[in-house]
């Protein structure tokens, strides 16, 4: 009797999993060698493969989804370009700015006084912002040991 084995799992899926992985954990640091573990690949056949599947590099990918979000901070959000540099995961100020002007078309300072200019949405003080998107931090009221699922207004969806 023939053996037969599961059928072949095209290599996008494995992919999309080191995607995911980029979109989630974003901010924090991540290596080549932690995307391709995602995958299941070496890290030299997840380059290849990725920049194949998506049309640009794991790094270059990563640093977009970053610029993108540091965007829309930089939109809604009262803090100072340095704190937003950091809270999208970039560590220095110069390769922030840097990756962002190339991607958008002008410097973090100038594309917030675009925004602010247009009459975007009034910003969202910056201490609050801090406090809720601190890693690992108990987003709920622990005042009365009780973790709160409700998000304050604005923030995430009605």
């Amino acid at each position: 009797m023939p053996r037969t084995s599961a059928p072949a799992i095209p290599a996008v899926f494995h992919l999309r999993r080191a995607r995911d992985l980029i979109d989630r954990h974003f901010a924090e640091p991540l290596d080549l060698d932690a995307m391709a573990r995602a995958a299941g690949f070496s890290r030299y056949h997840f380059a290849r493969g990725f920049r194949a599947a998506y049309g640009e590099t794991p790094a270059a990918y990563l640093s977009r989804r970053r610029v993108e979000r540091a965007k829309d901070l930089l939109r809604s959000a009262n803090l100072t370009v340095t704190e937003i540099c950091h809270l999208v995961g970039f560590g220095s100020l110069g390769s922030f700015s840097s990756r962002f002007s190339e991607l958008v078309g002008s410097s973090p300072s100038v594309y917030r006084r675009e925004q602010v200019a247009r009459g975007g949405p009034p910003p969202v003080p910056g201490c609050f912002l801090m406090a809720w998107s601190r890693p690992g931090a108990n987003n709920g009221s622990a005042r009365n040991g009780t973790a709160s699922t409700e998000k304050p207004p604005g923030i995430g969806g009605p």
